[in-house]
């Protein structure tokens, strides 16, 4: 069982669709969550919606993410969005290097610029890996690892823990199928023993790693209780009683 205080974020994505609806979802989410619940929830919203949710919840009982950010922190870079901007905003957490941004040509490379930028700011880098497709040869250990040493290439052990490592099997995300409670707890063991192998065991011990990939209430527990420090939600986050069973699913009993 994780040691670590359960963090769960809901990923928004282009949703909803207007500003009304992302307060009033927000809103929704936060008359659901029980007072003092030992649990950080955080949503992340598309960036028009930034600042109105930050305003909700001044006292941080719901806290904002972005679902991206760019490297540079000023310049001439039509349309990016800066750590900077963000952190003046209320935002604490920023999502770096999802399956969706990989896809659209993100690098590893760039994936560790937009980490130290976050950094730099003082945002909690949470940073997503995962494979495409899961088969019998083990590759796709080969793939994570190749995404984590990158990660780690440029980041101190200080530095290291202070992210978020957000593990999402490509191929369960949106597509029907699910990432079984093993499988989830097979490449998180995997994932802690090569921060060790990197760093040293008292590090490796501090990241935070949850899972992302078709959590639904349905599979919350089984899933959590694989060992994840929490979940990174999509679709089941636009419903704030769908999202509210999966924070559940993290608490104590």
């Amino acid at each position: 069982m994780s040691t670590h205080k359960p963090l769960v974020i809901g990923n928004w994505k282009l949703n909803p669709g207007t500003a009304a609806e992302a307060k009033a979802l927000c809103i929704a989410i936060r008359k659901k969550l029980k007072k003092d619940a030992p649990v950080t929830v955080v949503v992340a919203p598309p960036f028009p919606y930034i600042a109105d949710l930050t305003r909700l919840s001044p006292t941080g009982r719901i806290m904002v993410a972005a679902q991206d950010v760019f490297s540079e922190d000023s310049g001439a870079f039509t349309g990016e969005v800066s750590a900077g901007m963000l952190a003046s905003l209320g935002v604490t957490q920023v999502i770096i290097g999802h399956s969706e941004r990989r896809a659209m040509g993100e690098t590893d490379a760039q994936v560790a610029a937009k980490v130290a930028a976050a950094l730099r700011r003082k945002l909690t880098p949470v940073v997503c890996v995962g494979e495409t497709v899961r088969d019998g040869s083990g590759s796709h250990f080969g793939v994570v690892e190749a995404q984590v040493r990158a990660l780690a290439a440029g980041l101190t052990a200080r530095a290291l823990a202070a992210i978020v490592i957000a593990y999402e099997p490509i191929w369960a995300i949106g597509t029907g199928k699910n990432a079984t409670p093993e499988d989830v707890e097979e490449m998180h063991l995997f994932i802690r023993t090569l921060l060790t192998k990197l760093y040293d065991r008292a590090t490796g011990k501090r990241v935070r790693i949850i899972y992302g990939g078709s959590v639904k209430p349905e599979n919350a527990a089984a899933l959590h209780g694989a060992g994840m420090d929490g979940f990174l939600v999509g679709g089941a986050s636009l419903s704030a009683e769908s999202f509210n069973k999966i924070i559940l699913a993290v608490l104590p009993a």
